[in-house]
């Protein structure tokens, strides 16, 4: 087996290995006093405590360095709990900002990649198609526009019915309109499903306009936690939106 093929295989499996201790898949992800130090350095999660309840939506916000990273890679089961305690749905999916598909499978090959079974292509047609991307289901990645790789990612992590679906800045490494079309995606399959999702973002407006709450790290502590308590869809040009706007950025150190 591949370096690339087990990195990618134990990345899908310990989000289900290590989220495997709930007896119910609707309970709410809890974190409680999570620290983590690397060496002797400063804590990167220092004493952090976060509540998400099922089927609610939170953008989180931070610099580089402010523990983001860590808390996605802690709460898919990547990293290992060392202090503190975290609970989180027995289904877990994780989306990163590389798509991760293996170039010598063909996409729906990707989708159901360690969920093979007889019906495995035909699961994989029913969310390509949901996705967007029916029409690629033979394609190969390395045929993919870098939005296509992304909804082709996505699909991978919803064909697992996540209670819980952890979002890496996927939409990063995209062109502006491409990424706009994403959001909305997002945003659509999010309001027919109805899972947990945590996104990991530089993007205020995209935090605004996906997230029923926003998080901002500040080196390893939650600074801001906000309700952003808008009707969707959410428009840039609604005042409420505008104020919301101003209070992240000022908490991320940004004056207009």
């Amino acid at each position: 087996m591949s370096a690339a093929l087990k990195r990618v295989q134990g990345e899908l499996a310990a989000a289900s290995v290590h989220a495997a201790s709930h007896e119910d898949g609707n309970v709410a992800v809890i974190v409680e006093g999570l620290t983590r130090r690397f060496g002797d350095g400063p804590a990167v999660l220092d004493r952090l405590d976060l509540a998400i309840a099922p089927g609610e939506f939170v953008a989180l916000l931070g610099h580089s360095g402010s523990g983001k990273s860590t808390l996605l890679r802690t709460l898919a089961g990547i990293d290992p709990v060392v202090e503190g305690a975290v609970s989180r749905p027995r289904e877990v999916s994780v989306v990163f900002q590389e798509h991760r598909l293996l170039p010598w499978k063909r996409v729906w090959e990707n989708v159901v990649l360690g969920q093979e079974g007889k019906d495995g292509r035909d699961r994989a047609a029913a969310i390509l198609e949901e996705v967007g991307l029916a029409h690629r289901i033979d394609a190969w990645p390395l045929t993919l526009s870098g939005g296509e790789a992304q909804r082709a990612a996505l699909a991978r992590a919803l064909v697992r019915e996540p209670g819980f679906l952890l979002l890496d800045e996927p939409f990063a490494a995209l062109d502006a309109l491409t990424r706009l079309k994403m959001q909305g995606l997002v945003g659509e399959l999010w309001k027919r499903r109805r899972c947990a999702v945590l996104l990991v973002t530089h993007d205020v407006d995209e935090a605004l306009l996906l997230a029923d709450r926003a998080v901002v790290l500040e080196r390893g502590r939650i600074r801001v936690d906000m309700p952003v308590a808008l009707e969707r869809p959410r428009k840039h040009v609604d005042p409420v939106f505008e104020d919301k706007r101003e209070t992240l950025l000022k908490s991320l150190g940004v004056s207009l």
